[in-house]
């Protein structure tokens, strides 16, 4: 079988190897999308600092259950399925009280552990997520990163009649706007791209923003009046974000950190002082978030299809990133096709 293996930054090696075998507890899948994500790019730019080489990438894919391994029950062979990336201890304090996707000793497929960049691919069955038979391939890599936006979005609570600013159209925060507005809110989301911000449109989010001609403040009094938002969801990860919304948001107002910061941020803790303001971070994402994500999808509430910018083949799996390199602002989800 193919496996494709990152041997250094920018430097991926497509190769044969062994068909793996699943043990006790374990499936096989035999993969068929993979999307590629913001973390994947760091790697390939040598720029992710918990990720070593070599490293078998891939934790946002769709596959098909090839056969399970001894002591498994209620898997199907031949049914859509996916699975979550995160490998956890099971005893630290996070895990103890269930909040094991921030384990102490958190592992992710793809990064820590090798992920499903090959033909077949062995993994616990009870990350296992079933798939409906009417998803696509292309939506069912999309469920990882919808996830990502579930449990985001339900760390602001209660969003019906909220009005939220989402900063950042790029794939995730796209889904993050999606998901809030299928929980309820209004949805203003700005980016500095026209054409990402086109996209939003396609996916249903009418209040778009370029920042660029106007700032967060004059797009708030635009869509949501003199009131302006009370929850926002940060889904850049640069400094002039995080100070916008601190400065914009409503007295009291809560403030979701989706982004990731490359570079620390310097933000006036006065102003999240004196007006109350929530700020809460939020990584990845449980097994009820993929549940949610999965009935989303399958309900058309997420709209899926315009966020997928261009397939490429196993064979050129190196060429999916000299894509994003190249045209970054002019693609959202880029995905291979192993199968």
């Amino acid at each position: 079988m193919k496996q494709a293996t990152m041997t250094a930054p920018g430097q991926i090696d497509v190769h044969e190897a062994a068909v793996p075998t699943p043990g006790t507890g374990e499936v096989l899948l035999r993969i068929q999308r993979i999307g590629v994500c913001g973390s994947d790019v760091h790697v390939y730019h040598g720029k992710h600092p918990l990720t070593s080489y070599p490293v078998v990438q891939g934790h946002e894919f769709s596959a098909v259950l090839e056969a399970v391994g001894p002591g498994v029950v209620g898997l199907t062979p031949g049914a859509k399925v996916t699975s979550m990336p995160q490998i956890v201890c099971g005893e630290c304090a996070p895990c103890r009280r269930g909040d094991y996707h921030i384990c102490d000793k958190l592992k992710v497929q793809g990064f820590q552990a090798p992920g499903c960049a090959q033909e077949l691919w062995v993994t616990s069955a009870d990350t296992i997520l079933p798939l409906p038979e009417t998803f696509t391939f292309e939506q069912g890599a999309l469920v990882e990163p919808t996830s990502v936006a579930v449990h985001a979005v339900a760390r602001a609570g209660q969003l019906v009649g909220r009005r939220v600013a989402v900063l950042g159209a790029w794939p995730i925060g796209n889904l993050v706007a999606q998901t809030a507005r299928c929980a309820g809110a209004q949805v203003l989301i700005t980016d500095l791209s026209d054409y990402r911000l086109d996209i939003a449109l396609q996916c249903g989010l009418e209040a778009i923003s370029n920042a660029k001609v106007e700032t967060l403040a004059q797009a708030s009094e635009r869509v949501f009046g003199k009131n302006g938002f009370d929850v926002a969801f940060e889904c850049v990860g640069v400094e002039a974000t995080i100070t916008a919304l601190i400065d914009s948001i409503q007295k009291g107002g809560t403030i979701i950190i989706v982004g990731v910061f490359g570079d620390k941020p310097r933000i006036n803790l006065a102003l999240v002082q004196d007006r109350e303001l929530n700020l809460r971070g939020t990584l990845m994402y449980q097994r009820q978030d993929y549940k949610r994500a999965v009935e989303l999808i399958a309900s058309d509430g997420i709209i899926t299809e315009p966020l997928v910018s261009k397939h490429f083949s196993m064979d050129n799996y190196i060429e999916a990133y000299r894509f994003i390199d190249k045209f970054g602002d002019r693609s959202m989800k880029v995905v291979i096709d192993v199968a």
